[in-house]
């Protein structure tokens, strides 16, 4: 098992991922259990199957569909460390096959656009935020704009009253000062209060922001304590999601 640190170019930032490399899959109160047990926000699991590559994620609390830092993180992995050698990974997951590919130093998924629909707003958002966005729309996600930066980073969330927004995750984003725009990801209800830096959100925030700016390439930053730093491309259907990883621990574990 490998834990990364994935959207950062140094340890002690960014988003830490486990990555576990099997021979083949473990029952899933098991995987579940290992998830649990090194309470990261996500711990990605990968089965090789000859020049396949299975991979699932899963939070402390749950599976989910889709998962951009751990995905970064296993990409990382197996180019790192296990001799993966070709020009793109393609990982088989239940958000259908996502190709990686190295630019540089920086690692690209290429991942579904899920824009989001404008909705009303709901008074457990809005009390677990502490603030009023100016607009709010939703996909997977609920996604809530502010004005301003600032707004943002001084978010407190409530954390008992988002746990009963009816979405895996809240986005909390406005534009950037330094760059084209800003997010942070709380998600209490799949165990993760909140995320350091959460690549599937951007599916929802590039359309976003592309229609916004009218621009198809974009520099964003997720403002967490830890934080990170995401280079956006606007693609249709596809979104492109590239960032750097590190590895930050080896280990084996025992489960017997």
């Amino acid at each position: 098992m490998y834990v990364v640190d994935a959207f950062a170019d140094r340890v002690f930032a960014g988003n830490p991922a486990a990555v576990c490399l099997l021979d083949q899959w473990l029952p899933d109160p098991i995987l579940q259990a290992i998830a649990a047990e090194n309470n990261l926000s996500e711990t990605a699991f990968i089965v090789r199957e000859a020049s396949r590559h299975a991979l699932r994620w899963f939070t402390p609390e749950v599976e989910v569909d889709l998962c951009g830092h751990a995905t970064l993180a296993a990409a990382h992995v197996l180019q790192a460390h296990e001799g993966f050698k070709g020009e793109v990974l393609r990982f088989e997951t239940r958000s259908g096959t996502l190709p990686v590919s190295r630019r540089g130093d920086w690692i690209r998924l290429d991942f579904p656009s899920r824009p989001a629909e404008p909705c009303a707003s709901t008074p457990d958002l809005e009390t677990g935020l502490g603030r009023i966005p100016i607009r709010v729309a939703r996909s997977r996600d609920y996604l809530t704009v502010f004005e301003t930066e600032e707004e943002v980073r001084a978010l407190t969330p409530d954390f008992a009253a988002l746990s009963r927004v009816d979405a895996l995750g809240i986005i909390a984003t406005a534009p950037g000062k330094t760059c084209d725009f800003v997010s942070r990801f709380f998600a209490p209800r799949a165990g993760i209060p909140e995320d350091p830096v959460t690549g599937s959100a951007h599916c929802t925030l590039i359309p976003y922001w592309s229609a916004q700016l009218g621009r198809d390439d974009l520099l964003a930053r997720q403002v967490s304590r830890r934080g990170g730093e995401l280079r956006c491309e606007a693609r249709g259907e596809r979104v492109g999601i590239l960032g750097r990883a590190v590895t930050y621990s080896i280990a084996s574990i025992r489960i017997a």
